[in-house]
């Protein structure tokens, strides 16, 4: 799982296996070990959630999905959820959810789990 976060802006990129994980599980987290501190980011499925969520406490980022939403989305062809919300300080916050593709150019990080990227058939 990625993270990448500008401004105002989260995005949040899963390869196949997290996907079918985020399905078949309801959750999928991981962490960046920093010297004296663990920041640790997941994905949540929530019954009561109808867009998606986000919070940040104690160095964790959790992104909610709703459930009926994720337990279908490792079966089907969508590739991305997206939702803005209104934070409490009144600024739009952008949340990207999405299923992580091959890059189009050499990189070094492994892509064995990737989706295969359409613009490459």
């Amino acid at each position: 799982m990625k993270i990448r976060i500008k401004g105002d802006s989260v995005r949040f990129r899963l390869t196949q296996s997290e996907v079918k994980s985020l399905s078949t599980n309801g959750e999928i987290y991981d962490s960046t070990n920093f010297v004296g501190q663990v920041f640790s980011y997941g994905v949540i499925l929530k019954s009561h959630a109808d867009q998606l969520r986000i919070s940040f406490e104690n160095n964790r980022i959790i992104l909610e999905m709703p459930e009926t939403t994720g337990k279908v989305w490792f079966e089907n062809d969508i590739i991305t959820y997206d939702h803005t919300l209104k934070t409490t300080s009144g600024n739009e916050l952008y949340l990207l959810l999405e299923k992580d593709f091959t890059c189009l150019d050499n990189t070094i990080e492994d892509q064995s789990d990737n989706y295969p990227n359409p613009k490459l058939s």
